[in-house]
């Protein structure tokens, strides 16, 4: 029985199509092959390297003329929302979003999952579009302080939102064991300090590696919060530590490198990190 790369089961996992699991997708690419004259001899391979080497735009080309039905539509969706990571990572912030909506068009059943989207969706400026993208992932991710406090942000900066309403409807969290993020959800809540996050990222003596990481989450999630109340004097001062000297080259990490971008804080420091 041929096997889906983990890619492909990540995507797919909320989708419960028994039937995709139980198809030899050998057996799909060579009706697909037969089906169209236009796509090389062994179209799988050809898709999964294009996969492999990040050639977005070539699998999308590769998987245009898909029937709707066709479960190798699955690497059609991975590719929209890779470019649309890719996209958002180069500051084309509408360009991701309507990557992410492709994606998603294929696979609906995934947009509960799909926080990325809610992230440019802020840097959009499509602040209720992100409030409804971090609810939906509550449903499915119930324990994770940054969905809440993405979702305070675009309380915060939507029509008519304020610090007062975000913290009304600041989603409780319990269950992150992740250091510092208890700490920076008391901070969103009003309960906490700058001082605190800080202070809770450096404790306990942990490897360097680990402590830096701890930092750029820290300083990151103080710049949003700033930045979204408006004092950019303090907001620029921890995204240019979480986008330079903290640096990570994680999703998150690379969120802090995007809005140092956007922002126009070009002068914030290289890492002196290697990862």
């Amino acid at each position: 029985m041929s096997k889906l790369p983990p890619f492909l089961n990540r995507l797919l996992l909320p989708i419960r199509r028994p039937f995709f699991f139980s198809l030899p997708l050998a057996i799909a690419a060579a009706a697909l092959a037969q089906n169209s004259a236009e796509l090389p001899v062994n179209p799988m391979a050809e898709m999964q390297r294009a996969y492999r080497e990040g050639d977005f735009d070539r699998l999308l080309k590769l998987t245009e003329k898909l029937e709707e039905d066709s479960p190798l539509l699955a690497y059609r969706a991975a590719a929209l929302h890779q470019r649309g990571e890719r996209h958002f990572f180069e500051g084309r912030i509408a360009e991701s979003i309507d990557d992410f909506d492709a994606s998603l068009k294929l696979q609906p059943d995934r947009e509960p999952y799909d926080w990325q989207r809610g992230i440019s969706y802020y840097y959009a400026g499509e602040f209720e579009n992100g409030k409804k993208q971090f609810e939906i992932h509550q449903t499915v991710n119930p324990q994770d302080v940054e969905n809440a406090v993405f979702h305070f942000i675009c309380t915060v900066r939507a029509p008519g939102g304020s610090v007062e309403s975000a913290r009304e409807h600041f989603i409780q969290i319990e269950g992150d064991p992740r250091v510092p993020m208890r700490e920076i959800w008391s901070f969103y809540a009003g309960k906490g300090s700058a001082e605190a996050v800080i202070d809770a990222a450096n404790a306990g003596n942990p490897p360097e590696d680990e402590r830096l990481n701890r930092l750029c989450y820290a300083h990151l999630y103080l710049g949003l919060y700033y930045d979204s109340t408006g004092d950019a004097e303090k907001a620029a001062e921890h995204i240019r530590l979480a986008a330079g000297k903290y640096r990570q080259d994680h999703y998150m990490g690379k969120v802090a490198t995007v809005h140092a971008k956007l922002r126009g804080l070009t002068d914030a420091p290289k890492s002196n990190t290697q990862r």
